[in-house]
């Protein structure tokens, strides 16, 4: 992929939930909620100096960030100050 994040911005690809509860039920697509989660794909310089570093799993906080599609894939724009934590 060639995009590059600019200062503080980070390129984020959300987690699939899962399609089934715990006892079993299967939720379909329409009542899914967006995941709050995700795996970082790009870093902007200012936010790799705040210590977001690619391929950690984020957390974010609901309707923040942009979403865009490249290449056919979905994905989230945040500034690295809408990251709430890391998932070590």
């Amino acid at each position: 992929m060639a995009f590059i994040p600019l200062a503080n911005r980070v390129l984020v690809e959300r987690e699939e939930q899962s399609n089934t509860t715990a006892s079993g039920i299967i939720i379909p697509d329409t009542a899914k909620e967006k995941s709050l989660q995700g795996k970082v794909i790009a870093v902007g310089p200012k936010a790799e100096e705040e210590g977001i570093s690619e391929g950690d799993t984020v957390v974010f906080a609901d309707f923040s960030g942009m979403e865009i599609t490249i290449e056919g894939s979905e994905y989230l724009i945040l500034l690295s100050k809408e990251i709430l934590g890391l998932i070590k």
